[in-house]
């Protein structure tokens, strides 16, 4: 049973339900993409996962070509989303700054995280 909010006769779940789950298990390089104003630390997933995620997503897929995840590098999770990028074939799942520097990752490191797609 799913608890609910009520709020002039609306109910609102507490909770999202998600009508599928897949997780993976990644080893891929961070990179860096020059900007202006500041760099974007990427990841760039595994073609051969790519392929496979978005052959099971791409339907469920939301604006700019991205899929809901929950990433868990070491002892920190979150949740963000991935994005496909034609040009390299693969999905990206950009690195905020506090990710990076609480578990001291930089560029050109090769890290192992999970990756939980829920759509």
């Amino acid at each position: 049973m799913v608890k609910t909010l009520s709020q002039n006769s609306l109910s609102t779940p507490l909770f999202k339900r998600y009508t599928f789950v897949m997780k993976y298990r990644v080893r891929a390089k961070v990179s860096v993409y020059p900007t202006a104003a500041a760099p974007w630390y990427l990841i760039y997933l595994p073609k051969k996962k790519s392929v496979e995620i978005k052959k099971r997503f791409g339907a469920k897929q939301r604006g700019w070509s991205s899929l809901p995840v929950e990433v868990t590098i070491r002892k920190t999770s979150w949740r963000t989303s991935i994005f496909f990028d034609r040009r390299a074939e693969s999905y990206i799942l950009p690195l905020k700054v506090g990710i990076r520097r609480k578990e001291e990752i930089g560029e050109g490191d090769e890290i192992t995280f999970s990756l939980e797609i829920k759509v």
